[in-house]
This record gives structure tokens, C-alpha cells and sequence, in this order.
């Protein structure tokens, strides 16, 4: 069903409004899609580079106001729809064990989740959960998603094809070194 479904996303890409539906797929993926929108950028920017700084700008704009939908899915709707979108990912066990943890580290985890492969659903609808204070939510989702759309809309637009293989395989883990060192230098700061 997921192969299906990827299929299906990367196929909007081709069509004539694909704009669109890379703004649907960014708000639906930030609350409850299993798709990220990558899927459709990559194939859009290395069709027309001379657009991926318009698509990153869309797919940005999109996922932040997706990720208000997962924040009202969390503070409002959370037993009814938030609980059983956790249950299809399989995170529903480690949910309250990860409420602690994000408690703890709020603003960083929406950072870190918005420009890592962990599923940003799941930050979206915690930060609504516990009641995470609405405009530095926005403000850290709008930087961690301009963040991810816009790197990999800077290295298509540079590079072209021959970063299409690197970005669909190997992105996921830079971004995840990239925070690591990020949250590292800042820790490093603060104790030292």
C-alpha cells in the first residue's frame, strides 16, 4: 500500500498542477501523511530549476500551516484522530515516554524533527498535546522546514541531476548529523 502510495505522490509531480499538489501533500504531511513532500519536489525542481526556490517557498509555507493542523489535531482531537494517527506509525506505546522527553526539550525537538526523516506528524500533534506555546512552535516549524525545503531546492537548483541519487538516499542522514553537531556546538556552549 505504501509503494502504492509513493508511486501515486511522485506521479503529481508530472502533472500540470503540480504546485498544488505539493502544497497538499506539505500541509497533509505534516499532520497525517506518510509521504514526504521531497517525493514531489525533487522531480519538479530537476524538471524546472529555475523554480525550486518557488517550490521550497511552497512546500514551506504549506508544511507549517499542515503542521497547525497536527498542533490542533494534538490540543483538540487527540483521542479521536491524534491516537489513532500515532497507532498507524507505530508510536503510540512511546508516545507518552516521548511527551517527557519533548517537554523537555520543546522548541529543539520541532527544530530537529522539521529537518530530519523522523515524522514531523508526530512532533506537530505532541507540541498540540501538551499545550506548546503556539508562536515559538510556528516560528522553530517555519525555520526547520525552510531548512530542509530549501537545501535540497539549493543543491537540485546547483548541482541538477547527478544530486537526485544523493538527496533521495543520503539526505536523511545528513540532516541528522547536521543536528547532531547543531545541538552538540549549543550544549557545548552552554557547559563549557
Amino acid at each position: 500500500m505504501l509503494r502504492k502510495l509513493y508511486d501515486w505522490t511522485f506521479s503529481l509531480a508530472e502533472s500540470r498542477n503540480a504546485l498544488w499538489a505539493l502544497a497538499f501533500v506539505s500541509f497533509i504531511e505534516s499532520s497525517v501523511f506518510p509521504i514526504p513532500p521531497d517525493v514531489l519536489m525533487i522531480p519538479m525542481i530537476v524538471a524546472r530549476p529555475n523554480r525550486a526556490f518557488l517550490i521550497a517557498a511552497v512546500a514551506t509555507i504549506s508544511s507549517v500551516l499542515g503542521a497547525l493542523l497536527g498542533y490542533y489535531i494534538g490540543y483538540g482531537l487527540y483521542e479521536s484522530v491524534g491516537l489513532p494517527i500515532l497507532e498507524f506509525y507505530g508510536k503510540a506505546d512511546y508516545f507518552l515516554e516521548f511527551q517527557h522527553k519533548f517537554d523537555s526539550y520543546g522548541i529543539w525537538a520541532v527544530l530537529v524533527a522539521g529537518v530530519t526523516p523522523f515524522p514531523f506528524k508526530v512532533i506537530t500533534i505532541a507540541s498540540g498535546v501538551l499545550g506548546f506555546a503556539l508562536v515559538p512552535f510556528i516560528v522553530s516549524a517555519m525555520i526547520a522546514r525552510a531548512l530542509r525545503f530549501f537545501i535540497v531546492a539549493g543543491l537540485l537548483w546547483k548541482f541538477g541531476t547527478p544530486i537526485r541519487d544523493f538527496i533521495e538516499r543520503r539526505l536523511g542522514l545528513v540532516f541528522v548529523a547536521f543536528c547532531v553537531l547543531l545541538i552538540g556546538g549549543f550544549y557545548l556552549l552552554k557547559f563549557l
